[in-house]
């Protein structure tokens, strides 16, 4: 079948907004306790770490979670003798070091492989008020430089993990109580937080998603079919509850997952948009931050074309900040490290290739691209700039058909521009220039750079 070439034609005179941050990531290539990779997320620009699921089963005993940090529920808050923050401090140092702002999740690492046997951490806590407290203490710690510690500055403090990951509580690896104890939890704690720090982004509640409003196969694909409607309903009766009289709280974020495709994840942010909207939360950002295009193609070229397409997808919704799930070794999710050469896979080039448009900061008009920025079925684009001359396009052919490459022609004011290809051969490398009425190839599931020289 012959492919129509597309012609990019940007206009450097009609800026649109903002570059999202749109490469973000869930935790970190560390391996228990070494982080010498942490150098990639740098060069990278990846601006925000959320820390979820840190260190594997459990929080790996150690790291993040409350319970890690405070293990005695009866101790005394206000005694810094009671935390054991050393593990999660030297990830933190590490993190910051490495110029990425954690993402804090207050709360439990997922339960998977406990629910017939008995949930540990899940349980939601017996006193939300003191809960609240120790949380506290953890932001004073981090931000403050209370108990020995630190001033990071971190600033989104995400308030626990999918309590709506099972309408049945015994079912539940997350939260093995009631939606009505979760509404009661995050209006204490957030109410309490933001008390506290009035400054910073106190959110929640990492939604297991709204793959219900379209009823696709995404949702059987993603084993959530009977569990759709209860995300939605719960939701829904969050946002009643929190704007209820009497039970007023703050969302500065709201966050939510999806392993859905891009044009999908478009409806759901506007979904999510839309209800926040209607419940007066009009400055509330919407964070989609967890999502993955599938492990089916960890580590492939099809995978950096399908990282590379969700961000530019995204970056033309409403969502205000993106998360992929995730940068770490250990895990059949992490697509963008290979735990066994301790290198990127391809997919990690697509967020360096995002982070060269995130650091000129501008969105421009990119001529005869549609909703989701995409140039043609399956091809998508964006165009950033400085405002003082220096641009960049980027490309994505990401329609996951292998040999079909997409002919692609230049129409710029600016004469010269480098290009630097992501495919089988080439790791965002560049290959050569292009004159303005020239064209070039994007090689099958291939991303192209265009830089002004």
């Amino acid at each position: 079948m012959e492919i129509a070439m597309i012609e990019l034609k940007p206009n450097f005179d009609n800026p649109i907004g903002k570059i999202k941050p749109m490469h973000a990531v869930n935790n970190a290539p560390m391996f228990w306790t070494y982080c010498d990779i942490f150098h990639f997320l740098t060069e990278a620009g990846i601006p925000y770490a959320r820390l979820h699921d840190t260190g594997g089963i459990m929080g790996g005993g150690v790291f993040v979670d409350v319970a890690n940090l405070f293990p005695d529920f009866d101790a005394d808050p206000d005694d810094p003798q009671n935390y054991e923050f050393g593990f999660t401090d030297h990830l933190l140092r590490e993190l910051t070091a490495a110029k990425v702002q954690p993402f804090y999740r207050l709360g439990c690492t997922i339960e998977n492989y406990h629910p017939s046997i008995g949930p540990r951490r899940s349980i939601p806590p017996k006193d939300p008020h003191k809960w609240a407290v120790i949380c506290e203490h953890i932001i004073r710690h981090y931000n403050e430089g209370w108990a020995d510690g630190y001033r990071m500055g971190i600033t989104y403090w995400e308030i626990w993990n999918e309590p709506d990951n099972e309408p049945l509580i015994e079912q539940n690896p997350m939260w093995r109580g009631t939606m009505e104890e979760y509404f009661t939890l995050y209006e204490v704690t957030a109410t309490h937080l933001k008390a506290c720090f009035p400054t910073l982004k106190i959110g929640g509640y990492a939604s297991c998603g709204f793959y219900e409003i379209l009823n696709t196969a995404a949702a059987a694909q993603a084993n959530v079919s009977s569990r759709t409607g209860y995300f939605i309903e719960f939701f829904e009766k969050f946002l009643t509850h929190i704007t209820g009289k009497g039970h007023e709280a703050p969302l500065d974020f709201f966050s939510w997952h999806s392993y859905s495709g891009p044009e999908e994840n478009i409806r759901y942010a506007a979904y999510a948009r839309e209800m926040l909207d209607k419940h007066g939360f009009t400055e509330t950002e919407s964070i989609l931050n967890e999502w993955n295009p599938g492990t089916h193609r960890r580590g492939t070229l099809a995978d950096a074309s399908a990282v590379g397409a969700m961000m530019v997808a995204m970056q033309n919704s409403s969502v205000d900040l993106l998360m992929y799930y995730g940068a770490m070794l250990e895990s059949s999710y992490g697509g963008l490290f290979n735990p066994i050469t301790n290198t990127p896979f391809k997919a990690y080039y697509a967020m360096v290739a995002f982070n060269r448009l995130y650091e000129l900061g501008t969105q421009y008009e990119l001529c005869h691209t549609s909703e989701g920025g995409k140039l043609a079925p399956g091809v998508y684009g964006l165009a950033a700039g400085d405002g003082q001359g220096k641009q960049t396009i980027l490309v994505v052919n990401g329609k996951c058909i292998i040999g079909q490459s997409q002919d692609v022609s230049l129409s710029a004011p600016t004469g010269k521009w480098q290009l630097s290809l992501l495919d089988m051969e080439h790791d965002l490398s560049p290959v050569g220039m292009v004159n303005s009425g020239e064209s070039f190839v994007i090689p099958a599931d291939g991303v192209a750079l265009l830089e002004t020289i």
